[in-house]
């Protein structure tokens, strides 16, 4: 496994719960409801990148199991996941490690954008949400979803919106509309009062439902 992860915790947190609470009702209740937690982000990019495809359409459970086969096959004492280790592996060993092919292809990929320089992590920083997103979902097996929750969880970014998020619509829907379905102009007319702080609204709407889902 990967060591040396170090937490980090957004420093607008405090700013996002005081924004949120006088701009809106729901989360006026909810905030202090649901304690002292708070999104936080660990590891670097193409590691973090790495495991959401990996665990693509299989349980948790399911997706750390392969995770951790694939870990070990990673070159060193560390067994840190690098590009340049995961384009070395052959595709009998990564399908060894409980990965389809098609994730194999996908993980290829990824390894093959962050060697080539595609993905300018350095210049992030500077760059707006919606840029991210374009040079992530150009990787094969990242789509918009995959990509905003690593703007969220990742880059701890604080006004995403993922209105594709199952959770965030059924959280709307529950503490909103009394459970009733809610289209997508619905949600993001909620999101509305949100800015610019989105992202720390959807998350407290996912601990609502559940708050052992909510990892970081």
């Amino acid at each position: 496994m990967t060591v040396g992860i170090t937490l980090k915790t957004p420093g607008y947190w405090e700013e996002a719960c005081k924004h949120l609470a006088k701009r809106d009702r729901v989360l006026r209740k909810l905030i202090p409801k649901l304690g002292e937690g708070r999104l936080e982000s660990r590891g670097d990019a193409f590691t973090t990148l790495a495991r959401s495809i990996v665990g693509q359409q299989i349980s948790v459970k399911a997706a750390q199991s392969v995770w951790h086969r694939f870990v070990d096959l990673m070159p060193g004492d560390a067994h840190l996941v690098l590009p340049d280790g995961v384009l070395a592996l052959g595709v009998d060993a990564m399908r060894s490690a409980g990965l389809s092919g098609r994730k194999v292809e996908y993980l290829s990929d990824l390894a093959s954008h962050f060697q080539a320089g595609k993905v300018h992590v350095p210049q992030w920083q500077t760059m707006d949400d919606e840029a991210i997103i374009d040079q992530l979902v150009a990787i094969r097996g990242i789509g918009r979803w995959t990509a905003e929750m690593f703007l969220i969880f990742h880059l701890m970014r604080p006004n995403v919106m993922p209105l594709d998020d199952v959770g965030l619509i059924k959280g709307i829907s529950v503490n909103y509309f009394s459970g009733e379905p809610v289209s997508r102009a619905e949600a993001r007319e909620v999101g509305d009062a949100w800015a610019p702080f989105r992202s720390v609204a959807t998350w407290y709407l996912w601990r609502s439902l559940d708050t052992a889902a909510v990892i970081s």
